[in-house]
């Protein structure tokens, strides 16, 4: 079904009262936002960032109309983590990558970073509450890894190490101030990506 289809069933299908008809709004909001490739795609470690920075930064970018891809808020019952999780890294165009202390504990946020280094996108790094030196996979973590797997994590690790990034001590910074900060970044971010885009294919730019 197309994505004009949806909506106008979703909008044929809401009731009178108000407050019904606001649920109605978000849940097709939500839809359509569900249906666009994301530009921006949130790695993070749930239990540590996903009530703070995570979510601040989500809702940030949307209300600066940047479509971005948390977990809790593009997926579903019934979508499968790897087919959706791999497709949004696949599509979106840059990867913010939140480290917290126990973000190497977590397979999913090790897998995230090693599909964007592999990828080669551009990753904005941010150091929450943690040291780039205290990130290491190991046989010290919570998860059972293979050697090719542990290798290929801490590679992953070190190009983000090597990154610039963020730096954010929750006990002494403000949460507003480091949120600002990343989405300026993303946003310069998706400038240059854009102008190189535009560079690189001129031709698109004239019009029959």
């Amino acid at each position: 079904m197309q994505r004009s289809s949806l909506v106008s069933n979703l909008l044929q299908r809401q009731l009178v009262h108000p407050r019904q008809r606001i649920s109605k709004n978000q849940m097709i909001n939500k839809v359509i936002r569900s249906q666009l490739p994301c530009d921006v795609f949130i790695n993070h470690r749930g239990n540590d960032t996903k009530r703070t920075i995570a979510s601040l930064l989500y809702d940030h970018l949307t209300r600066l109309r940047i479509n971005s891809f948390l977990d809790n808020k593009n997926m579903k019952p019934g979508d499968k983590l790897f087919d959706k999780i791999d497709s949004a890294i696949d599509e979106c165009k840059i990867g913010v990558a939140v480290f917290s202390p126990r973000y190497c504990d977590s397979y999913f946020c090790l897998h995230e970073l090693a599909l964007f280094v592999e990828s080669k996108k551009k990753l904005i790094p941010i150091f929450c509450d943690v040291k780039p030196s205290e990130l290491r996979v190991g046989k010290s973590n919570n998860i059972q890894l293979g050697p090719k797997e542990i290798e290929r994590f801490n590679l992953a690790l070190e190009e983000a190490k090597h990154t610039v990034g963020l730096d954010f001590d929750s006990n002494k910074g403000n949460w507003s101030d480091v949120v600002t900060k990343a989405a300026d970044v993303v946003i310069e971010s998706l400038i240059e990506i854009e102008e190189a885009h535009i560079i690189r294919n001129p031709m698109k730019l004239i019009i029959p």
